[in-house]
C-alpha cells in the first residue's frame, strides 16, 4: 500500500513536539509521503533536542512550526490547542496522528476532537497508573478521545480494554521505535569508535541520562543519583538535557558532575551506538527502556513508576529515586540478554498503523 492509494496530498496532519516523537513518527511520515502535513508545536525548542532531528531522520522540515515551547504546561497546551484549531479550520485534515504522551499529543487530540477530525494515537494504551506524572494525564485523555488506538503490546491492549476502549478502535501494532533503531543503529566498528571518541572503552562504561522532575527537581534525589553514578567502578558518560544542567546548577551539584563524563545532548544515531557499546544503561527515559530491549544492553530504570513494564525483570530492573543505584547496577551488570526477544515487535509498526488508519478513513 502506498499513501496515494488512500490519502490525498497533505490530508493527514501529524502533530508532534519533541525529539522522541520525531524519532518514532519518522518512518510513518515517510510512508505517508505527500499525504503528510507535519505540525511541530515547538515543545522541544532547543536545537540540541530537536533541531537536527528532521534531517537526521531523513525528513523535510515541518510544514508548520507553532513555537509554544518554554511556557508552563497549561499555557503550552492551551496555546497549542488554539493554534491547531485555527489551522484545522483553515485546512481540515482527514485525520490527525499523534504519538505518545507529550503536551503536543494532548493538544493535537483536543484540537482534532473539537473539529470532529479522526484521531489516530500511535503508542496508545501505556499506563504507569501514577497520576503524579503529567504524561499519564496526556495519554489517558488522548486514548479516550481517539478513534484509532495503535497499541504496541498486548499489555497496552489490555490496559485500554480495562477502560472500555476496544473493538475496532484498537489494533496491536508493535512499537515504531523498533524500525527507527534497526534503521539507524551504527555498525559494531562505528559503535566502538563512538565510545572511544568519548574517552571510554567499548563494553567498559555506563551510559546514563536523567531529565524527569522526580529525579532532577528534587535536590536530595538528584544529589543521590549523581553520588551513586560517581561511585560506580566503570566510567559514566552522561548526556545532559538542558533542563537537567540548569537544575544541577541551581542545586549546587557542579562538583559531582565534574566526576562524570558530562556531554551535551547528542544525535540519535550516536546515542544508539553508545547504548549498544555500553556495559550498562542507567536512565529515567521511557525511550531508553524500549531501546535497551532492541540493542540488548541491561538497564537500571530510576523512576517511581513506569508505563513500560514489559522490560522489567528481563532487560531492566527498576529502583526508585534516592535508592541505591549501585546495588541495582551490580544486579544488572553482565546480565545475558541474548535469550530474550524485544516485546516491541518486528519493525512493522508504522506500516500496520498506516493500514489501520487507511481502513478507518475508508470506513468513515
Amino acid at each position: 500500500m502506498t499513501s496515494t492509494d488512500v490519502f490525498a496530498p497533505k490530508s493527514i496532519a501529524v502533530v508532534l513536539g519533541t525529539r522522541p516523537e520525531i524519532i518514532k513518527l519518522a518512518h510513518l511520515i515517510r510512508l505517508l509521503g505527500d499525504a503528510a502535513f507535519v505540525v511541530h508545536t515547538g515543545q522541544h525548542y532547543d536545537p540540541k533536542l530537536s533541531g537536527s532531528f528532521f534531517p537526521e531522520m531523513g525528513l523535510q522540515e515541518p510544514d508548520v512550526f507553532l513555537a509554544v515551547g518554554g511556557l508552563t504546561r497549561g499555557t503550552q497546551i492551551g496555546i497549542a490547542v488554539q493554534k491547531l484549531d485555527e489551522l484545522f479550520a483553515e485546512r481540515t485534515p482527514d485525520a490527525v496522528v499523534v504519538q505518545g504522551d507529550t503536551n503536543a499529543v494532548l493538544a493535537g487530540a483536543v484540537a482534532a476532537n473539537a473539529r470532529n477530525v479522526l484521531i489516530c494515537h500511535i503508542e496508545a494504551g501505556l499506563r504507569s497508573f501514577d497520576r503524579n506524572m503529567p504524561e499519564e494525564h496526556n495519554r489517558v485523555v488522548t486514548d479516550h478521545l481517539s478513534d484509532l488506538c495503535c497499541a504496541p503490546t498486548q499489555v497496552n491492549v489490555d490496559n485500554l480494554a480495562a477502560e472500555g476502549i476496544g473493538g475496532e478502535r484498537v489494533v496491536e501494532t508493535g512499537n515504531t521505535i523498533v524500525e527507527a533503531v534497526l534503521e539507524l543503529l551504527p555498525s559494531k566498528e562505528e559503535q566502538q569508535a563512538m565510545a572511544r571518541a568519548h574517552g571510554v572503552e567499548p563494553g567498559a562504561f555506563v551510559l546514563s541520562t536523567f531529565h524527569r522532575p522526580e529525579n532532577v527537581d528534587d535536590p536530595a534525589n538528584y544529589r543521590t543519583i549523581l553520588e551513586h553514578l560517581a561511585g560506580l567502578e566503570l566510567p559514566v558518560v552522561l548526556p545532559l538535557h538542558p533542563r537537567s544542567v540548569k537544575r544541577a546548577e541551581e542545586h549546587g551539584l557542579g562538583s559531582l558532575l565534574a566526576k562524570l563524563r558530562v556531554v551535551e545532548p547528542i544525535g540519535y544515531r550516536e546515542f544508539l551506538g553508545l547504548e549498544a557499546a555500553a556495559a550498562l544503561l542507567i536512565s529515567d527515559s521511557g525511550g531508553v527502556q524500549e531501546e535497551a530491549s532492541i540493542v540488548k544492553t541491561p538497564l537500571v530504570v530510576v523512576r517511581n513508576s513506569t508505563e513500560r513494564p514489559e522490560v522489567i525483570g528481563t532487560f531492566a530492573t527498576r529502583c526508585t529515586p534516592g535508592a541505591d543505584i549501585g546495588a541495582a547496577a551490580t544486579e544488572m551488570l553482565g546480565r545475558d540478554l541474548s535469550g530474550f526477544e524485544s516485546p516491541y515487535g518486528d519493525g512493522s509498526a508504522s506500516r500496520r498503523s498506516l493500514e489501520a488508519l487507511a481502513a478507518r478513513i475508508q470506513g468513515r
